[in-house]
């Protein structure tokens, strides 16, 4: 396993400061966690620029296939600091690395690297351990959702768009995490570790948006839709997280309807 050491006290760039992300549908659109259910929410960090990503990418996109229909939330942040070694990958933000840092401290483990999955922002490992992922998976839905979200898409206007959340259960030191996410996507990587290789990508964040949950639950987002948008290829993943000690306590996700 290839690991870029990052010492975390240099990490200068805050999780929570992402820029505005982007979602909506034509129609209207609900999408909840039923209360009491168990959900997963694997994260993973990774990079074009690493060769032992690819196999990372690979196991996540069969976890997305097995677990369609269950609440299990793949989220993949491409991370910029592989983009130093002759290839820049084009999905990576430094604003991914940063969130990475981020859980570095909360799980107080000494460096980053890739390919790494955190689930539920309680549980880190390399990104390729199978059957470490199975398990995380399979205990995190057997344990009863602490929150609840509900997204309803209201409009679109444009290039943006606009939707309503509802959250219950969550404590105080709670953000509402709105991820903008493209289902696939594949990319010929000339040059770096990867060189000469075609990669498959799934569940690729494009923006976090993070809304503080103040005194008030529910509340109105407006979001900006990329050039590249389209209806049936992308999602929004919504989490809420304690900013106290990284635990996501709950998870939904909403997609798009089909243009008119």
């Amino acid at each position: 396993m290839r690991v870029f050491k990052i010492s975390i006290l240099t990490a200068a760039i805050a999780v929570f400061g992402f820029a505005a992300a982007a979602f909506i549908s034509a129609k209207p659109y609900k999408a909840n966690n039923t209360a009491g259910k168990g959900f997963a929410v694997i994260e993973l960090f990774t990079s074009e620029g690493c060769s032992s990503c690819p196999p990372a990418d690979e196991l996540v996109s069969r976890i997305q296939k097995e677990y369609k229909d269950q609440p299990v939330y793949i989220l993949a942040y491409h991370v910029d600091y592989w983009n130093r070694l002759g290839w820049r990958d084009v999905f990576s933000n430094a604003a991914y690395s940063a969130r990475q840092y981020e859980y570095a401290k909360y799980l107080k483990t000494p460096q980053v690297y890739t390919p790494q999955i955190v689930v539920n922002g309680k549980k880190e490992f390399v990104g390729s351990e199978e059957r470490t992922l199975r398990n995380a998976i399979k205990g995190s839905l057997k344990q009863d959702a602490p929150a609840q979200i509900i997204l309803t898409a209201l409009k679109v206007d444009g290039n943006k768009a606009t939707l309503h959340y509802q959250t219950e259960g969550n404590g105080n030191n709670s953000v509402l995490l709105l991820a903008l996410v493209q289902k696939n996507a594949v990319s010929n990587v000339k040059a770096g570790e990867n060189s000469g290789r075609k990669l498959a990508h799934v569940q690729i964040i494009h923006e976090l948006n993070s809304v503080v949950l103040t005194n008030g639950r529910g509340g109105m987002e407006s979001i900006n839709l990329p050039k590249e948008f389209n209806p049936q290829g992308w999602e929004v993943i919504a989490l809420i997280q304690n900013t106290n000690t990284g635990e996501i306590v709950g998870a939904t996700k909403a997609g798009f309807a089909p243009s008119a």
